[in-house]
């Protein structure tokens, strides 16, 4: 398995964007719409997390002139059945989306071109290690909260 930053990020990316897949299809229960959205919930909480904690403060450290080109909290205390349910989460659906294609567009292409291999694998390896610590509710740390309620915004 590859230690490369970027791949792990993109990783959880794909991740993410299969459940919001498997979310939208027609045939989906509820009950499994509400374990996609636990699910969700979990993987986006410990992917802000090391994020926050490890890749956005090290690369404003390793390249300081690249410019860092959730309605979380409120799905995880719904269930599939509440009339909003849905809706909201097709708003995180959107937002999310939209940003880690910016990122992946945008934000990873320049800091591969900055920091290089070795760099980002060490990296890497730094975000495996703060996954193994992060939260897996967003029933976190303020820190964590604020930076969950950024990405909504």
């Amino acid at each position: 398995m590859s230690t490369d930053a970027i791949v792990l990020l993109r990783n959880d990316h794909t991740e993410v964007r299969r459940l919001f897949k498997e979310f939208q299809k027609p045939s989906t229960t509820d009950a499994r719409k509400g374990a996609i959205v636990d699910k969700v919930i979990e993987l986006l909480t410990v992917h802000t997390y090391i994020e926050n904690e490890v890749m956005y403060p090290e690369v404003r450290r390793l390249l300081p002139d690249l410019e860092d080109d959730i309605l979380v909290i409120e799905l995880s205390q719904m269930s599939p059945d509440d009339e909003r349910f849905e809706a909201k989460t097709t708003v995180l659906i959107e937002n999310v989306t939209h940003h880690m294609d910016e990122e992946e567009q945008e934000w990873f292409p320049k800091v591969r071109d900055g920091l290089g291999r070795k760099a980002l694998q060490d990296l890497g390896e730094q975000l495996l290690a703060a996954k193994k610590k992060a939260p897996h509710t967003p029933q976190a740390p303020s820190a964590l909260k604020k930076a969950l309620d950024a990405l909504v915004s």
